[in-house]
């Protein structure tokens, strides 16, 4: 209820139909990615074995149907490494994905914001999970098949991961919410 001689308080929706289209592609996003996880997995390991074929003069195959990469063959320390679900970088973007898309709903003038935030943000994830695969390869080469696979996995790989993933959020967090220099 207005007083008499107020001013009227622009209203405008909290959210546009662009902003819960985006919305509603972020939550689709969200469900390929838990339904689809195999196949994310498989492109991970494929990654993985053109990166470590690039840069090791060993054999290395990628068996796709098992989301498993094998290195270091025809040397004496040949090697597989198998993708789980909870190893795929998958797990770490989707947090990004839903933060995103609350706040899309919270402020849809950031969209734009938000989403190239969150493409360097998933960019960044995909890439920390590769180097922790090639740490831990690079583990297993120097250290031997058991040391080198518990300094990779355990210890080391785990801290490249929460160290990437919190990077990654904070890089998301902060390109999503600064303003822009016209705004400064």
């Amino acid at each position: 209820m207005a007083f008499a001689g107020s001013l009227p308080v622009p209203t405008t929706p909290r959210t546009t139909v662009g902003s819960r289209l985006l919305i509603g592609a972020l939550g689709a996003i969200v469900v390929a990615l838990i339904v689809m996880n195999r196949a994310y997995r498989t492109g991970e390991m494929a990654l993985a074995s053109g990166i470590l074929s690039f840069i090791t003069s060993s054999g290395v195959y990628l068996a796709p149907q098992r989301q498993s990469l094998y290195f270091g063959l025809g040397t004496d320390h040949a090697f597989g490494l198998q993708m789980s679900p909870e190893c795929t970088s998958a797990f770490l973007v989707l947090p990004l994905l839903v933060v995103g898309a609350v706040m899309i709903a919270l402020r849809p003038r950031i969209a734009g914001r938000v989403l190239g935030a969150l493409a360097l943000a998933t960019v960044a994830v995909i890439l920390v999970n590769q180097l922790r695969i090639l740490t831990l390869v690079g583990l297993i080469d120097w250290l031997g098949t058991d040391r080198g696979y518990y300094w990779g996995h355990t210890l080391l790989g785990s801290m490249v991961s929460i160290i990437g993933g919190a990077a990654a959020l904070v890089m998301f967090v902060w390109l999503a919410t600064r303003k822009p220099k016209a705004e400064r």
